[in-house]
């Protein structure tokens, strides 16, 4: 049979692995366990109702039946197993087994083949089969589909002991499932073993939570008792059903995702041979491989701790090994060094499986749960008097007498909570790994055998002469712009350089110029699934420490393992590289530079002869191997190996001889003077870096005449030789978290190795050889190909007239005769001249020079094919219906000024379409239509623009909501036909935006609710979007707040996007937006612009493709952006599957941007993108420019669809068939393939699209807004008083009544008072979005994101009687709560979780304790804590003032100093505002911890810090000087 067209192109090309593009996910996940008490029924019953109580964190197929996979893990019932087998004595069950296993029906006979082959070989005995009994009618068409065939293997030992036994049975299913997977037959297809255990079995499949116990009959019998239970509810971001991929796992269910997985898996499998231990001698073949490529992260990681389980380990130990806790300065910490010395142990020989991760375990003796370093998921639990334990995703869920608590808590970053089911204990974080850290005597092995390379000073020597230097760089391929822009901007400030305005270049492999072999990789980042973390407010989870040195059997630890070098930073200068090179191991130096041979036409040869060399000096004891490029000088006729090719090979070949884990690769290089350039080469496996070459330009700077003379000035600081290189150093090392951080990923001993990157024009044989396992799914330049381009390079430097300056090949600045740019000022002006005049024959020219040009995106190489017959112009549908698809980008006013950003939003308006307001907020000013224009085309009310009429509107159709929530209010929200989510910028993904200080004008700050000329920063997106789940509620909070509005989620290409947008349409949303990677931007570091994403025709095709084989296409609208400037652009675009259009760029130029690419400074000459006054009256643009050019844009679709036969756009939707290649020819490869753009199967029938809102259905809100007293209470401005009950499936309850009044009335204009009293447990964001006049009071707990950006009114959260008294030591409310809150205030008696009051600019609130980022990026309001706090407290506070209780006195420690200061109550005036809220919470929450406060309060007063950042400095709160008394007197 032949392959299909569609399928033969991917054979030659790598699309990604499983885990990456297809299969990505998140969850609910807990358990529930007794002590002291015997196993029971009622524990099952409790699980299932807690994963119905977690339906919504759950996802479904496109049938909406089919789940995403629900399960539990309980102890084997074998009081119910007896039933089947009564032959099992249930009092001497400890040496039997079972097996759960799904299998295909037709191959039953097969499967018990192998079982009885295998099992006779390991001496068991078979007790029998049972099939398990199930209700297959209540599964959905698609999991009914799939279903497999679900049988229980009973097998018994006479010989062995149940803890021998549990051991033996993990070989016998290594064995079973090796033999079935290396079968000819197709018996291993839905073949898997969900669990094979003495002691514990998993239940679980493609349900949703709430039929689990119904399609498992066993689970509704009595006779099935434990006392445990582990249960899972999954949203997968992919809806093919796969009921294997249904948690938990063998060991663990898993509500996270693993952002390093590659790179773990590439080190496990380099250990495969190392990772020996006596329990499992004679069977470590058996046991291979360990991880697998095609698993899940969360299958692989379950792999991995099963494996050390099996060893010895308890799960606890394990754990603590793979998800370590941010133990560095941490103040808990401080009185356990042993604790510490454990981390520090393991910290060389494993690295940390990083990414956020909410992990439940349980090897049938232990049950428990750990949280990943950065606290990145919920966990509640709560203890009983009387011996029950829950633990969950959420409060809420276990039906339990308030009077019977004894203890709430959370857990905290790094924490765990274990339950010793053997002896009856419950274990907390501190003594779980006391014990655990006490096994070996750590601190002395690390004392004995670890060292650290000490910094050393800078060389200083400027012996190398200008001409040489410059050879230098032209051989190892740097520019002008690479020197100046990049390497002395670095050596001055110590800061990357940030730009501007996107990346309109050429992709590397399409580009006429010389580009090294970085730039053809793209780093990934995080998005949805997982989020990326903040390098610059939460560095305290992350490190750049690595470590050099074998890696041991960690298995059987010992001394000598923890033989290492630490390196604070993989960044080494020359006398630290001579110090690593005489150190504790033996070191072999390799050169890369070799002689060229007649002939030579590859570098591979070199490269396997290398490779053998390493074989060989690591068989002779080398435990560290320098690779260096470093030439006394250069000779003709020789070349050195691109560092990163050599690298990626090395490090590869090592895995598969299995010899890595044994050798430390360092990097001496000319070629590596970029962040991305140094993260490429430790994504790839290098543990240390000397650019001798990138010090030595650093040093030729400083030794310059024209630095000098400038520091003698003033225009750069006074800085020694040693300062200067030491800041280049400082840059590089900020840039990497960055990177890091992008991809959420907290320690580089991750990142060393992870290849999180994606590769866009190398071929097939180059990633064979060096980049295994990196998506390279384009292929493009060979082997040889590559080797002629370095040549050509390398030769440069022998030209017998160097110039005196490097050429610069304008990658960064425009530069006439350099690298071709898009937005050229020559297109600007004639773009200018078109619309301003509406010239068609303007445009036409406009429209040539893009089209007659060489290629610079993927969608240039393609050109169109029709099936029809042309039609007239006038069968298509018309300009209006077109331009109705078209959008601004989000560009945010601040960035923007005032009247570009009003102009576009008119322009948008008039002609049916959308802008976009950006990150920044809207004056509601602009809500309204303008009436008041007149003759000239001015309004009083606007008469800063030009050109209007009257009916115009300036309101943005498109709001945009991001993680910075500067000026989303109910008003703002309420006033947006859409709402756009802000996932990921196509300048910066993975990055917060940012706007100076210096645009931060009195208005921009009124309407952001910050202070003027502060810098703001936006967090990157972790805060209420951390997961799938999570991105999911937010969608729902926003459908409150606003039902009439759609909801946009904007992506950014890359790999995987497609699995991501699944789960987005999955998620409720009604628009997914995927923008490409050259998207503008008004401030961003260059290599972010440079690196970061992938062109947007691979994101939309994936995503278009994903949805269509999901049957999810027909959720959502898919709209594109991202350097669209053409009709053409626009029907490619559709013909990928694009609904909708943003234009970003060339929106801003049609009005007037003539692309200086200052924007970031203040300075646009023209106004569109400054805050200064004089510059703003400059603004040349209006409305109707815009209108025109839109309109220009529209016949030229026209015309295209006239040309292809078809009359709207609607009906070329995905017609992928009516693409073909150009017959271009690229200078640099004939090898690239792009047919992962277009060959795909044609679509046979219409495709049904989405045009109106998810709704969320019926909610707690529709119950009162329908009942009639309170109805009549909101529409007569009356008071009342409403009592009701709530759980925690009653989500977002009050935006929606929110909404109601502020579309009712306005902002600020009801004058009633709706107190409504709660009892119960409160789900997610209780109290988002409510206004004044609303007082929501509740007697028990609430979850996550309460008082999400509340904007006025009231939420006073209090135990119930029963609790009161343990209330100031117990959670009341979750993660994340007062997030971007405007106003109003929030009372909690008890504790808030972890990032409480983040962005709050206005609230008011007093909680009686916080979890760690406490108050992070606060720009106004008033915080109180009257408990115990984390670390972390004020990072990036800009605004506000923060009370804290410090009764042990470690406040100090716990505070992040970089902007804020913190003090004693100094001012009688701060006194009294604290007081005076403290006694406000006590009268609203009758809390004991208030009332004892007050009682006793000059005791008290003196134990309060105030917080206080520099804008609240020298007022009457802050500085005795402006009090109005002259102390604090008693």
């Amino acid at each position: 049979m032949q392959a299909s067209k569609y399928f033969t192109y991917k054979l030659g090309y790598f699309s990604g692995y499983p885990s990456i593009v297809y299969e990505r996910d998140a969850c609910g996940v807990g358990f529930i366990a007794q002590i002291n008490h015997a196993p029971s029924h009622n524990l099952i019953i409790q699980a299932l109702h807690a994963l119905n109580c977690m339906e919504h964190r759950g996802g479904c197929s496109a049938d909406r039946e089919s789940g995403d996979g629900a399960g539990i893990t309980t102890q084997i019932p074998w009081k119910l197993l007896n039933l089947s087998f009564s032959q099992i004595n249930y009092n001497q069950s400890k040496n039997c087994g079972v097996a759960m296993v799904f299998l295909a029906p037709e191959f039953f006979d097969e499967v018990k083949v192998v079982f009885n082959w295998v099992l006779d070989k390991y001496n068991l005995a078979l007790v029998g089969w049972r099939q398990v009994p199930v209700n297959p009618c209540i599964l959905g068409q698609q999991a009914k589909e799939n279903q497999p065939l679900i049988m229980q293997c009973v097998v018994q030992s006479d010989e062995l002991n149940q803890k021998d036994l549990e051991r033996h049975l993990y070989i016998v299913r290594k064995k079973i499932e090796q033999l079935v997977y290396s079968s000819n037959s197709n018996c291993y297809k839905q073949f898997y073993i969900c669990s094979f255990s003495t002691q514990v079995i998993v239940y679980k499949g493609m349900v949703k939570s709430e039929v689990l116990g119904q399609y498992y009959k066993d689970l509704l019998d009595k006779l099935y008792i434990t006392n445990f239970v582990v249960y899972h509810r999954r949203f997968s971001t992919n809806t093919m059903p796969k009921w294997s991929l249904a948690q938990p796992m063998r060991f663990m269910a898993h509500n996270g995702e693993i952002n390093t997985l590659i790179g773990n898996l590439n080190w496990m499998k380099s250990k495969e041979g190392l990772l020996k231990h006596e329990y499992l001698d004679h069977h470590h073949d058996t046991l291979r491989p360990i991880t697998n490529l095609e698993n899940s992260d969360s299958a692989n990681l379950d792999s991995v701790l099963e494996l050390m389980v099996h060893s010895g380990k308890t799960p606890q130990e394990a754990l603590m090994i793979l998800i370590p806790e941010a133990y560095k300065n941490q103040p808990s910490l401080k009185l356990f060094p042993e604790i510490i010395n454990f981390y520090e142990y393991y910290a060389h020989l494993q690295e940390p499986w990083d990414g956020p991760a909410l992990v439940v375990f349980s090897d049938g003796n232990i049950v428990g749960a750990t949280l990943d370093r950065n606290g990145l998921r919920p966990a509640r639990y709560l203890i009983t008097t009387n011996g029950f334990i829950s633990l969950s995703s959420e409060a809420g869920v276990f039906l339990v007498n308030s009077s019977e608590i004894s203890k709430k808590g959370r857990l905290g970053p790094g924490q765990m909570l274990c339950i010793d089911l053997l002896n009856n204990l419950i274990l907390d974080n501190l003594s779980i790994k006391k014990e655990v850290a006490k096994k070996f005597p750590y601190n002395k092995w690390l004392n004995q055998y670890q060292v650290k390379l000490l910094p050393e000073k800078y060389l200083s020597d400027n012996s190398i002469d200008l001409l040489d230097i410059m050879r230098f760089h032209t051989a190892f391929g740097y520019s002008n712009e690479d020197v100046e822009l990049v390497i002395e901007h670095m050596a001055s400030c110590a800061k990357e350089p940030t730009f501007c305005m996107g990346d309109d270049i050429p992709l590397a492999v399409l580009s006429s110029k010389p580009h090294v072999l970085y730039n053809y990789f793209k780093q990934r980042f995080a998005q949805v699934t997982n989020p990326a973390i903040d390098p610059l407010r939460e560095s305290l989870v992350m490190s750049l420490r690595t470590y050099i040195g074998p890696k041991g059997n960690l298995l059987e630890p010992n001394p000598v393992m923890a033989k290492s070098i630490i390196l604070e930073s993989p960044i080494i200068n020359e006398y630290e590289l001579e110090n690593l090179s005489n150190s504790i191991f033996k070191v072999s130096i390799i050169n890369t530079v070799f002689k060229l041979r007649e002939g030579e036409t590859s570098f591979v040869s070199q490269i396997k002869a290398i490779c053998i060399e390493c074989v060989e000096v690591i068989h002779q004891g080398t435990e560290v191997i320098i690779l260096t490029d470093r030439m006394k000088k250069l000779v003709k006729g020789f070349i050195f190996i691109p560092p990163l090719l050599i690298v990626g090979a090395i490090h590869h070949y090592l895995i598969d001889k299995q010899l890595r884990h044994k050798v430390s690769l360092v990097v001496e290089t000319g070629q590596c003077w970029n962040t991305h350039h140094f993260a490429c080469l430790i994504g790839y496996g290098v543990s240390a870096i000397c650019p001798y070459l990138s010090f030595a330009t650093v040093r030729k700077w400083w030794y310059q005449t024209k630095t000098q003379k400038f520091m003698a000035n003033g225009k750069l600081s006074q800085m020694t030789i040693e300062q200067s290189q030491d800041n280049y150093r400082i840059a590089i090392e900020k840039g990497l978290l960055k990177i890091l951080s992008k991809m959420g990923i907290c320690l580089l001993s991750s990142y060393h190795g992870a290849q999180i990157f994606e590769i866009l024009g190398l071929g097939q044989d180059i990633v064979d050889l060096a980049f295994l396992g990196t998506t390279s799914r384009l292929g493009g330049i060979n082997s040889k190909e590559l080797f002629n381009h370095s040549l050509e390079t390398y030769n440069k430097a022998f030209f017998i007239e160097v110039p005196k300056k490097l050429p610069n090949l304008g990658y960064v600045q425009y530069r006439p005769g350099a690298e071709y740019h898009v937005n050229s000022p020559e297109m600007s002006k004639i773009l200018h001249k078109a619309v301003r005049n509406a010239d068609e024959v303007l445009y036409d020219k406009y429209r040539m020079s893009l089209v007659d040009r060489e290629p610079v995106n993927l969608r240039d190489l393609l050109t169109f094919s029709s099936d029809r017959e042309a039609i007239s112009i006038d069968q298509v549908e018309s300009i209006d219906n077109i331009v109705k698809r078209f959008c601004t980008g989000g560009m945010s006013l601040g960035a923007l000024s005032r009247e570009t950003h009003e102009t576009l939003a008119i322009a948008m308006n008039r002609i049916g379409g959308k802008s976009n307001s950006g990150e920044g907020g809207e004056d509601p000013i602009r809500f309204k239509s303008i009436i008041d224009v007149d003759e000239s085309g001015i309004s009083s009310k606007f008469s800063y623009l030009k050109g209007l009429k009257n009916n115009d509107i300036a309101s943005s159709a498109v709001k945009q909501v991001a993680s910075g929530r500067f000026g989303v209010t109910p008003e703002y929200l309420i006033n947006a036909q859409q709402i756009e989510i802000k996932i990921a910028q196509g300048a910066k993904p993975g990055e917060g935006g940012q706007l100076p200080g210096k645009k931060v004008s009195p208005y921009i700050a009124t309407l952001r609710n910050c202070k003027p000329g502060v810098t703001l920063i936006s967090p990157p997106p972790h805060h209420d979007i951390y997961s799938i789940e999570d991105l999911a509620q937010l969608i729902f909070d926003l459908h409150q707040i606003n039902p009439l509005a759609q909801v946009s989620v904007k992506l950014v290409a890359s790999v995987g996007i497609g699995t991501i947008a699944a789960g987005v349409a999955k998620g409720n949303a009604d628009i997914i937006q995927v923008s490409g990677h050259d998207g503008g931007t008004g401030a961003s570091p260059l290599s972010s612009i440079k690196h970061a994403g992938v062109p947007w025709e691979l994101g939309l095709t994936e995503v278009h493709q994903m949805l269509l084989s999901n049957n999810l296409r027909d959720r959502v609208i898919l709209r594109v952006d991202g350097g669209l400037r053409t009709g053409r652009d626009i029907v490619l675009s559709a013909l990928m599957g694009a609904e909708e259009f943003g234009f970003g760029t060339i929106a801003m130029i049609a009005t007037g941007c003539v692309m200086a690419r200052i924007c970031h400074t203040n300075n646009c000459p023209v106004g569109v993108a400054t805050q200064r006054q004089n510059l703003r009256n400059r603004y040349p643009g209006i409305p109707s420019d815009l209108v025109n050019f839109f309109i220009f844009i529209a016949e030229e679709v026209r015309a295209i669809l006239a040309n292809l036969g078809y009359q709207r756009i609607n009906d070329i939707i995905g017609f992928t068939h009516l693409l073909k290649t150009t017959n271009y020819m690229l200078t640099k490869t004939n090898h690239l393939n792009i047919d992962i753009l277009f060959k795909y199967p044609k679509i046979k029938s219409a495709i049904s699209y989405h045009n109106g809102v998810h709704g969320n259905g019926v909610v707690l809100d529709d119950s009162l807004l329908n009942n009639i007293n309170f109805s009549n209470a909101i529409n007569s401005h009356l008071d009342i008083i409403k009592t009701v009950e709530i759980s925690n499936i009653d989500r977002c309850v009050g935006a929606k009544i929110a909404g109601y009044i502020i579309k009712k009335y306005g902002h600020n204009k009801f004058n009633g008072n709706l107190q409504i009293n709660f009892s119960g447990v409160a789900g997610q964001s209780f109290g988002a979005f409510i206004i004044n006049g609303m007082h929501l009071n509740l007697i028990g707990e609430a979850n996550d994101y309460v008082g999400k950006g509340m904007n006025g009114g009231e939420i006073i959260i209090s135990p119930s009687l029963f609790d009161n008294s343990i209330s100031s030591n117990s959670v009341i409310i979750g993660n994340t709560c007062l997030y971007g809150a405007t106003g109003g205030y929030l009372f909690a008696n008890g504790q808030a979780g972890e990032r409480f009051a983040v962005r709050n600019s206005a609230a008011q609130a007093v909680v009686e304790g916080v979890g760690d980022h406490a108050c992070e990026y606060m720009t106004g309001g008033l915080i109180v804590v009257l408990g115990s706090f984390g670390r972390n407290i004020g990072a990036g506070m800009t605004g506000g003032l923060a009370y804290f209780l410090d009764t042990d006195n470690t406040l100090l420690d716990k505070l992040n100093p970089e902007i804020v200061r913190a003090q004693k109550i100094i001012t009688k005036e701060a006194e009294q505002q604290l007081k005076n809220m403290i006694e406000l919470y006590e009268i609203k929450t009758k809390s004991v911890q208030a009332k004892s406060i007050l009682n006793n309060w000059h005791d008290y007063l003196n134990q309060f810090w105030q917080v206080i950042p520099p804008s609240e400095e020298n007022n009457a709160f802050t500085d005795i000087e402006y009090s109005s008394y002259t102390s604090i007197v008693y």
